[in-house]
């Protein structure tokens, strides 16, 4: 069966809901917070087949199966580079107090002529250590190959920087990593939307599958 010819209930990638509920029966977060830009905030296009939400709401709703009492909180934006999540987010998601916190950015902090990759990791390491200090279990994850700024001939070069990066934090701070690059869903033609950045709403299905399967193997830790 070809991925174009897939839904949520046959695509292998997915998981239904109750197999969700099921992985992460015992987490113990009631209050699920995000930052970041449009790839935390779920930005995307229609896939037929799939339901037309993002990958944050999507984990919201199988945490709140198992923990009906859930708080989320969004504040990604479309478009943010990391000092603008820092000054325009922070304040916000740290008094909500967050115990599972998710932070993507540096997408569009190399979306550049010639991006400064010093000036990148201070200000991704700053966005660690203030979520780390919330005292909440931090969640993040690369970019996959399938992303993709044509105009830039170095783009996959940037997107490896970047991973490794995020790769090195997220084992620093102790977050929940979620590794893309290489996943069998960038091969798919109805990842993407039309605008060949955000991930569409199979893509969504498959990132949020995907970050259950992390907190789960961290639970059992």
């Amino acid at each position: 069966m070809t991925s174009t010819m897939l839904s949520e209930e046959t695509d292998p990638l997915c998981l239904r809901p109750e197999a969700a509920a099921a992985l992460l029966y015992d987490a113990p977060w009631r209050r699920f917070g995000v930052i970041g830009d449009s790839l935390s905030a779920g930005t995307s296009d229609p896939t037929p087949g799939y339901a037309p939400i993002g990958w944050g709401e999507r984990m919201a709703g199988i945490l709140r199966s198992v923990r009906p009492d859930l708080a989320y909180l969004n504040l990604a934006q479309v478009g943010a580079k990391t000092p603008e999540v820092l000054v325009e987010q922070f304040e916000r998601i740290r008094a909500f107090e967050p115990d599972l916190l998710h932070l993507n950015s540096g997408a569009n902090d190399i979306v550049r002529r010639d991006p400064d990759f010093d000036a990148i990791e201070h200000d991704l390491r700053t966005m660690y250590e203030l979520a780390a200090a919330t005292g909440a279990q931090l969640s993040v994850f690369t970019l996959g190959r399938a992303y993709v700024v044509p105009v830039f001939a170095d783009w996959h070069d940037r997107l490896r920087r970047l991973n490794d990066l995020t790769r090195r934090l997220a084992g620093e701070y102790d977050a929940v990593l979620t590794d893309f690059w290489d996943h069998e869903f960038n091969d798919r033609p109805n990842l993407l939307s039309a605008d060949g950045i955000h991930f569409s709403t199979s893509g969504q299905a498959v990132i949020a599958a995907e970050l259950v399967k992390q907190l789960a193997h961290r639970l059992a830790r």
